[in-house]
């Protein structure tokens, strides 16, 4: 009884020590490994301690429909033909669907799904759910090539890794996604703005605290030589509406170079999103001027009112009507309207972030703006703009200003 009872401390001893190493693993990759990192380390960590031939992570793809290989250890060819398991069949499948510890004692006589892990000459697998914030991210099995019987100890050891892993894959994941929009975004966003005759610019943008949304601005001549100018605001947040609002950008330049018209320029982005990214929507407001400045054509997609400033006068938001959003609104009717640009007029173009907060509603928001806007220098009327909106705090979302002036000679 004694000796029975001592094996069991020890076993128990070396599951905690083990268990403690995962865990330190887990915080590492939070400090310095990217997803890749981690997931080799890890997969190296439990074929030692659970002393197993294989070890092999699948993750659940964005539709949530199948499992894929994503590392391996002793199965590498998993990861290299890409394997992917339908949630529901097969061990893997089983594992993600029912979400709980599976064991399965005679892989040659189970009928799995994989073929390749009869073909590496399995005989035992046990998988377990990655579970993490309630949401399912994965699956994670061991396996052996002689007959195992997996002691309870070691279930609970894989389970617990489970839940760490699930973790630490769901911090690095946003982590790297966060990081992957923020450049997309900043390589969309023109770096320099063109040098436009007749006309002197200025820009602003600025991340918000959350994840980097779907704000973009964009300058460009067109083949007439009238200048196309876009303030657009994509719904969500993260890479997704990065990704969303790089495909918008670059399919409003290229209907911009089929038509001068702002209103079938955005009613031909409407389309097109509408039939090819049903989910996404966004506020755009598009803005051709003529080549001498004199004019500007402009149609709002949902977008808010740019703010107009005249040479010795009050600015005021710009009454354009705000035609149904880009997403929502394939063929309905599209408005342009045109205002007349005198010497030194200028107009603020901006999203959201710029004037929304939470304890005051957009109309106060406009208000603010409308006052810090007049009809001098960009550069000065920019940075007058920020100081009030803006000032020490940094904004909730991100902040997108635009402001372009018909130079007063």
């Amino acid at each position: 009884m004694g000796g029975t009872l001592e094996n069991s401390a020890g076993t128990g001893d070396r599951a905690a020590r083990e268990l403690e190493r995962i865990r330190l693993i887990t915080d590492e990759a939070f400090a310095h490994m990217d997803v890749d990192e981690f997931l080799d380390t890890l997969l190296d960590r439990l074929c030692r301690a659970l002393d197993v031939d294989t070890a092999v992570v699948l993750l659940l793809d964005p539709q949530g429909r199948y499992l894929m290989a994503t590392a391996a250890r002793g199965i590498e060819e998993e990861v290299t033909q890409a394997a992917h398991v339908p949630v529901g069949q097969g061990f893997a499948g089983r594992v993600a669907a029912e979400r709980r510890t599976i064991y399965i004692p005679d892989v040659p006589s189970a009928g799995l799904f994989n073929p390749l892990l009869v073909q590496r000459g399995l005989r035992s697998l046990l998988g377990v759910p990655l579970i993490g914030g309630g949401a399912l991210v994965g699956v994670l099995h061991v396996g052996t090539l002689a007959p195992r019987r997996f002691t309870d100890d070691e279930s609970e050891l894989l389970r617990l890794a489970a839940s760490s892993v699930a973790m630490a894959l769901q911090s690095l994941a946003s982590r790297a996604e966060s990081a992957g929009a923020r450049e997309l975004q900043r390589s969309l966003v023109p770096a320099g703005l063109p040098d436009i005759p007749g006309a002197e610019l200025t820009a602003r943008y600025r991340p918000g605290k959350a994840s980097v949304g779907g704000d973009w601005y964009d300058v460009f001549t067109l083949p007439s030589g009238e200048v196309g100018i876009v303030m657009g605001d994509v719904a969500g947040h993260g890479l997704g509406a990065a990704v969303v609002m790089g495909r918008m950008r670059s399919a409003l330049r290229a209907y911009a170079l089929d038509s001068t018209d702002p209103a079938e320029v955005l009613r031909k982005l409407d389309r097109k999103m509408t039939h090819f990214e049903p989910e996404a929507t966004a506020t755009v407001l598009y803005a051709v001027f003529d080549s001498d400045m004199r004019r500007v054509r402009l149609s709002s997609a949902g977008h808010l009112p740019p703010i107009l400033a005249l040479p010795g006068e009050p600015a005021l938001a710009v009454e354009a009507k705000p035609d149904v959003l880009i997403g929502l609104g394939d063929d309905m009717a599209r408005e342009t309207m045109t205002l007349e640009l005198p010497p030194g007029a200028l107009l603020c173009f901006y999203t959201d972030g710029l004037i929304e907060r939470r304890d005051a509603s957009l109309n106060t928001g406009i208000e603010r703006l409308r006052r810090a806007v007049s009809a001098g220098p960009p550069e000065a009327v920019g940075a007058a703009v920020m100081t009030a909106l803006i000032g020490r705090e940094r904004a909730e979302d991100d902040v997108a200003l635009l402001i372009i002036r018909r130079s007063p000679g």
